[in-house]
């Protein structure tokens, strides 16, 4: 997968709030956040600040017509210098069937895109990690169009991002602080930022974020909390295991629903450590077992730790516990708890 470099989106940021916008844009990435950066900054450029401005139109091609897109792009604006139309979802640019979708005129596409008005800012956001490059209306968006890459970062990416931004903050956080604030944003940049913006209140009070800050601040999924429990399972700590297992019943989640997240978390080590066995790096696993690098990275890191027969065990039983709870030969809490006893003693012996 083609990653957006961090440097390349701020220098595409810049031309925009610097020079005159182009006839035509293409945002062509997945990575939610930089979509609404770039979004943003072209109606600021325009000045377009609400929806019912008379010379801004947004089409979501999932029910409009290119037909509709094109007779917007032609129409000249109304008391000002710029008229912006945003294209969402463009499916037509993609390899994609849609069922019941409109019959979609792109020869008429094709005609606007090699002569553009100068007084239209036509934008297509594609959310997609590709586009047909065989088609004609592709062809011709590409070259008419100012592409902005905002695909999804990689690991490295997303650190590098975050850096840069806590350079120009009022905080500072440690090595490990980063780290952990990392693992449970999940490396996703919108929800990234969007719990950066809770630290930088903090850092108010208290400039510096440690681990301690950020566990309080940044909230746990049940994925991260299982993670965890993973993690006390196999290091044999018991206590800690059967406390979070108590906390997370106290919150609403089914043992079944723990179980079977467990099961998965552990499944993932198993899969891991075999494929590390054989030679696979972190980017052939991830592609194998088609799954985030950064989880595969993560899960490297602690399989080094534990021998296979251990996890193979653990494997067993958690399948076997989930069929005694689903047969009713058990009450699910206690099946759960003597799992974490009985796997706590096996590790001591």
């Amino acid at each position: 997968m083609k990653v957006v470099n961090e440097m390349s989106i701020q220098a595409d940021l810049q031309k925009i709030r610097k020079e005159k916008l182009a006839p035509c844009y293409l945002i062509l990435g997945t990575e939610k956040y930089l979509q609404d950066q770039v979004r943003a900054e072209i109606q600021k450029k325009i000045q377009i600040d609400s929806q019912d401005d008379l010379n801004f139109l947004s089409f979501d091609m999932g029910n409009a017509s290119i037909d509709e897109v094109v007779a917007e792009a032609e129409t000249l604006p109304f008391f000002g210098d710029q008229r912006l139309v945003f294209v969402e979802n463009p499916y037509f640019l993609t390899a994609e069937k849609v069922n019941n979708g409109i019959e979609q005129n792109t020869d008429l596409l094709i005609d606007y895109l090699k002569e553009p008005l100068e007084s239209t800012v036509l934008v297509f956001f594609a959310p997609y990690e590709k586009l047909d490059e065989r088609k004609k209306v592709t062809k011709q968006l590409k070259k008419t169009a100012v592409t902005i890459n905002v695909q999804q970062l990689n690991e490295k990416e997303v650190r590098q991002y975050l850096l840069n931004t806590l350079e120009n903050a009022p905080i500072q956080m440690d090595r490990k602080a980063i780290d952990l604030f990392l693992r449970l944003t999940d490396l996703d940049l919108s929800k990234m930022m969007r719990e950066l913006n809770k630290l930088l209140l903090y850092g108010q009070q208290q400039e510096l974020i440690t681990v301690k800050e950020v566990e309080q601040l940044v909230p746990k999924t049940l994925e991260h909390n299982l993670f965890d429990m993973t993690q006390y399972i196999l290091s044999g700590k018991t206590e800690q295991a059967l406390r979070l297992f108590e906390d997370l019943i106290t919150q609403g989640e089914e043992t079944i629903k723990i179980n079977a997240i467990l099961l998965s978390q552990i499944r993932l080590f198993l899969q891991t450590k075999f494929l590390m066995k054989i030679g696979y790096q972190q980017a052939n696993i991830a592609e194998t077992l088609k799954i985030h690098p950064y989880r595969v990275k993560l899960a490297m890191q602690e399989v080094r730790k534990f021998d296979e027969k251990i996890l193979r065990r653990l494997f067993d039983d958690l399948v076997e516990m989930d069929y005694q709870i689903k047969s009713g030969k058990i009450e699910k809490e206690l099946s759960f708890q003597l799992f974490v006893l009985r796997t706590g003693q096996l590790l001591k012996s």
